[in-house]
């Protein structure tokens, strides 16, 4: 027996695109009209410096910041706790914290670094918030606002775990 093959000519088809075009054409308005834009800031953060040994380093200010759930504690890294700033019925007060470090800017005003600590489950906006109160000062001068720099160079880091002392009222109630 003897079967037959028919042989089949190769055409060249056009590929046909239509229908993708078709959705490019109300995908791309729809997916512009609907995005967000939105303004992105970039802050620069550091880490912390390295604790040193040297006489000169520790006469040096390396000023502290923790976020805690209750206060906000402004301290000295070598001096300890500097000033606690109670948490408000509003919140933590960062125009408090905002008038004490104008303060230390007075009496250091060659210093531009600040480290800000905070506990582990301090919200992202309160750490914006800090750093923000940190960073800059304003001065309203009728209509306009002016800008001073305080502690531009701002790290990050986690704040220590508070173990019970004689002045905690956890070492109270023992």
């Amino acid at each position: 027996m003897r079967r037959r093959f028919r042989r089949h000519l190769k055409h060249d088809q056009d590929m046909n695109i239509t229908a993708f075009m078709n959705l490019m054409v109300i995908l791309v308005p729809f997916l512009l009209v609907t995005a967000v834009f939105s303004r992105i800031t970039i802050h620069e953060l550091n880490l912390p410096p390295q604790a040193s040994s040297s006489v000169q380093q520790k006469q040096d200010l390396h000023l502290e910041i923790v976020i805690r759930s209750e206060s906000l504690e402004l301290g000295e890294r070598s001096r300890g706790l500097l000033q606690r700033i109670e948490k408000t019925d509003k919140g933590h007060n960062y125009r408090r914290l905002n008038e004490v470090l104008r303060q230390i800017k007075e009496r250091y005003p060659d210093k531009t670094a600040a480290t800000v600590l905070s506990e582990s489950d301090t919200s992202y906006d309160t750490l914006v918030q800090v750093m923000d109160a940190v960073r800059v000062y304003e001065v309203a001068q009728g209509k306009t606002v002016t800008r001073y720099e305080l502690f531009p160079d701002v790290s990050i880091g986690d704040a220590p775990i508070r173990t019970a002392s004689a002045g905690t009222p956890a070492a109270k109630r023992r």
